[in-house]
């Protein structure tokens, strides 16, 4: 199913944008685990909407209601189930688009696929509100994953043309003090609003802990994994490895990663070109990815499109809508790599 990842640890994620809730199913999570609510709070909290001046003003309190899978705050071995109620829609925002694709968005293929029945208010199905519920279970993830030594942290890397510096690639720092917008990043958000337009930018992700030959070549290697789950996040239209396209103007003897033997007698690697993945198999060096965020597809400014008939016209989007939102990818990010590494885990019984 479309809405559904993994092979021992299954997510399942449900609701739309506009409608009177969303939620995510998980099986697979060890019973006997007992998850921190209120670090997982916080969690949801870097992704909730209107939290700053540079986010969307829609307020959603984001706090997950566990219906299932949960005893005396343990993890019993059912699966979880939480629900996140949607209190602050305003479906009238759509009502002059109801005809009309908006560009950059999925309406036009959803109309062709669904037809009249799609639900385009706010995105339905393909919003970025369902990035929510993939936090709660990326959350619980990450939670599981610390406890057994597997650090897992993302940040901004740039929006528009300010940058940071990347993770050193041997010795990452997690937790990362990137993780909001620098001055100049601010800066390059609150131009692109005052334009009514977007910007978009990078966010850079890396695990430390794991073990070696984590992952299954060639359809369920550790990039393929990760690269499903990360594309899930609407909006992400790249995802690189390592030194990722650089290595295109690389020569074989730079880009190769040469094996010694450290002081406490373990093999590694002097560079880390490979991101910690090789063959698809995971080398104990940290694991290094990054995606590519596009500029938000609602923007102030007047645009042409057509009507589902055909008909040549212009539209303007009303609503409340992130002038960037890099900021609030970097927990969904975080959530993936947690997934996607537990499922891996969880598969090979490590």
């Amino acid at each position: 199913m479309s809405n559904t990842f993994g092979r021992a640890l299954k997510l399942s994620i449900f609701g739309q944008s506009h409608g009177p809730a969303i939620g995510m199913s998980l099986e697979g999570l060890p019973a006997g685990f007992r998850p921190n609510m209120e670090a997982l709070q916080s969690f949801l909290d870097r992704r909730a909407p209107g939290r700053g001046e540079h986010s969307t003003a829609r307020r959603e309190a984001d706090v997950p209601e566990f219906v299932s899978g949960l005893l005396d705050g343990v993890t019993c071995g059912a699966a979880l189930c939480a629900l996140i109620r949607n209190s602050d829609a305003r479906s009238e925002d759509y009502v002059n688009l109801q005809e009309l694709p908006r560009p950059s968005h999925a309406d036009y293929p959803a109309w062709v696929k669904y037809g009249p029945f799609y639900d385009g208010r706010g995105g339905g199905k393909f919003s970025g509100r369902l990035t929510a519920p993939l936090c709660i279970a990326g959350g619980l993830c990450l939670q599981f994953l610390e406890e057994r030594g597997i650090r897992i942290g993302a940040r901004i890397l740039r929006i528009g043309k300010a940058e940071n510096p990347r993770f050193d690639p041997l010795s990452p720092d997690i937790p990362s003090v990137y993780r909001t917008p620098t001055e100049e990043m601010y800066e390059e958000i609150a131009l692109a609003k005052n334009n009514e337009d977007s910007v978009g930018g990078i966010v850079e992700c890396a695990a430390t802990g794991l073990p070696t030959g984590l992952g299954e070549p060639m359809f369920d290697g550790m990039e393929n994994r990760l690269a499903q789950l990360l594309f899930a996040i609407p909006g992400i239209k790249g995802v690189d490895f390592g030194s990722g396209f650089d290595c295109a103007s690389m020569v074989g003897s730079r880009h190769n990663d040469q094996y010694y033997v450290n002081q406490d007698g373990k093999i590694q690697t002097r560079s880390n070109h490979a991101g910690g993945i090789l063959g698809g198999l995971t080398t104990s060096m940290p694991l290094i990815l990054r995606v590519a965020v596009k500029p938000t597809a609602s923007i102030g400014r007047e645009q042409e499109t057509v009507s589902y008939r055909g008909q040549p016209t212009t539209l303007r989007i009303r609503g409340r809508h992130d002038p960037c939102i890099v900021p609030r990818v970097v927990p969904c990010v975080e959530a993936c790599v947690a997934m996607g590494i537990l499922d891996a885990l969880l598969e090979a019984r490590i």
